[in-house]
C-alpha cells in the first residue's frame, strides 16, 4: 500500500515508508491512566507524506533516515491530519537503517 491510498478509520495498513523527521518527544497520560511518551515522525514514500504516531519503546527504535515498514497499522485523522500508529500488541514496525 502506498501512503497515498491511505484513508482514515482503515485498519491493517501495511507499508513500506522512509522517517524524513521526528517531532519532540512528549509525556502523556493515556485514556488507561498510565504515563507513557508519544513522538510524531513524518514518513514519506513516492506518493505523499503522512505523520506516523510512535509511542513508547518505538521512539528509541526510529530515527530520520530510517526507512520503516509498518504491518498492521491503524490509521486515523487528529486535528485534520491524517496519522498511522502501530498498535504493540496488534501491529509490528520494522525498522531498517
Amino acid at each position: 500500500m502506498k501512503i497515498s491510498e491511505v484513508q482514515s478509520g482503515m485498519m491493517g495498513v501495511r507499508l513500506i515508508a522512509k522517517v524524513e523527521e521526528m517531532g519532540a518527544i512528549r509525556d502523556v497520560k493515556t485514556k488507561f491512566g498510565t504515563q507513557t511518551r508519544v513522538c510524531e515522525a513524518t514518513i514519506s514514500d513516492e506518493s505523499g507524506t503522512m505523520k506516523l504516531t510512535l509511542w513508547a519503546e518505538q521512539i528509541d527504535k526510529v530515527k530520520p533516515g530510517d526507512t520503516v515498514e509498518i504491518v498492521n497499522g491503524i490509521a486515523r485523522e487528529w486535528q485534520g491530519v491524517k496519522q498511522l500508529s502501530v498498535s504493540e500488541k496488534r501491529g509490528e514496525l520494522k525498522v531498517n537503517p
